[in-house]
């Protein structure tokens, strides 16, 4: 099939981001790269938190070439725009005739503030989408609480607190995982509500809750405490239930090894892939009880076969034996993978700041509306003149005062 620019899953959709930091601009960023119109509206003089975090390329502080902020933004147009005054509020109404969707993530009762909450944008246009994303969610005796991913993560009950090893402090999950489940979980949430809208003629305010993503991702443990009633349990390479589990040091970094509570036909896969079937058979390692009371002398074959073996050398075992173990990547081992490579996973993108980057790509594939590939992400305010001249109708001196009166 011949792919134009018209063959894009979320053509024609188009959407006001309010959003800044994480969660807010990886859900317009998954809109923007499967084909939505995404006006992302920042802060004059200063725009998204992350344009001043970093990381900065050669550590030179720059809101142009903030890392995070140019791979959370890829695709989007941006312009400035002060919402606490009466213009900047009367210039989103104007905006917002042409939107389908508003994606915010101010803290509960923001939007008010500004005099821009659901019953004022659903009474300028009752198909509108609003979608809200904070910590807690808009209602609740935590509404108003700050929180960080940590924090998302501690509420998260047995989530954080089976991470870890036994007798030690709980830990988190690396990055800001909270954030990017509750992107996710936006994302899918306003492509839901804007068919509804589109379908059906239904507008609504969709409220996503960061910990209320989290908790409702798909990691098991909630969900096996849950069931059993039990608190869930952190284990560690050396758990006897988790026994081959966990990552392990090999001859040039480590392997990831899934192969507990798999039952007794996966140790003959194991014996196979170190290249020692005889083990099989050996008393000392055929039966659980076997292997627990000679743990040391498994472990001392363990331990010197992976040291003797390169990662990949013991990744092409793994397969041969249909064992499931994995390199540890590091982040150049994932760009020289040969299945990322084959597969397209990664795109180059020209950063007008920074040059060439190298950034992940599609998190789907789809075969009649393909992402949108290598778009950088814009400059603060780089769309003021497109949008306020040639798309609202104010004049070059007028888009001057407005910058003047602290309005863009």
């Amino acid at each position: 099939m011949c792919v134009t620019n018209q063959h894009r899953a979320l053509q024609g959709i188009n959407i006001l981001d309010l959003t800044q930091a994480v969660a807010g601009p990886y859900c317009t960023r998954l809109l923007a790269g499967y084909g939505a119109s995404v006006l992302k509206i920042e802060r004059p003089g200063r725009g998204d938190i992350t344009r001043h975090a970093g990381p900065f390329l050669k550590d030179i502080p720059n809101p142009e070439a903030a890392g995070l902020f140019l791979h959370l933004n890829g695709g989007k147009r941006s312009i400035t725009l002060n919402l606490k005054s009466q213009t900047g509020r009367a210039i989103f109404l104007r905006l917002l005739e042409s939107a389908d969707v508003v994606v915010e993530s101010y803290r509960p009762g923001a939007m008010t503030g500004f005099g821009l909450d659901y019953t004022t944008l659903a009474g300028c246009k009752p198909h509108i989408i609003l979608v809200s994303i904070s910590n807690f969610g808009q209602t609740g005796p935590y509404r108003d609480y700050e929180a960080v991913d940590l924090i998302s993560q501690a509420f998260g009950g047995p989530l954080m607190y089976a991470q870890g090893y036994p007798n030690k402090s709980p830990l988190k999950y690396a990055g800001n995982t909270g954030q990017y489940y509750a992107g996710l979980a936006a994302a899918l949430a306003a492509v839901a509500a804007a068919g509804v809208s589109k379908w059906q003629g239904v507008g609504q305010h969709v409220d996503i809750s960061i910990i209320r993503a989290l908790m409702s991702s798909p990691e098991h443990k909630p969900i096996i405490s849950q069931y059993t009633g039990e608190p869930s349990r952190r284990v560690s390479n050396d758990d006897r239930s988790a026994y081959l589990m966990g990552a392990y040091p090999c001859k040039d970094g480590f392997i990831g090894v899934q192969g507990s509570g798999r039952g007794e036909t996966w140790w003959p896969r194991v014996y196979r892939m170190m290249g020692m079937p005889e083990l099989i058979e050996d008393p000392r390692f055929s039966t659980p009880a076997d292997r627990e009371a000679n743990r040391d002398e498994f472990d001392a074959l363990w331990y010197s076969w992976l040291a003797e073996h390169t990662r990949q050398e013991i990744f092409a075992a793994a397969n041969e034996a249909r064992y499931p173990l994995a390199p540890v990547y590091t982040p150049a081992d994932l760009l020289t993978d040969p299945h990322f490579k084959a597969r397209g996973f990664f795109e180059r993108v020209r950063q007008p700041a920074v040059g060439e980057l190298v950034r992940p790509g599609a998190p789907f594939k789809m075969s009649a509306t393909p992402w949108l590939p290598s778009l950088p992400a814009p400059s603060l305010g780089e769309h003021n003149e497109q949008v306020y001249v040639e798309q609202l109708g104010y004049s070059k001196r007028q888009l001057v005062q407005m910058r003047m009166s602290g309005v863009i």
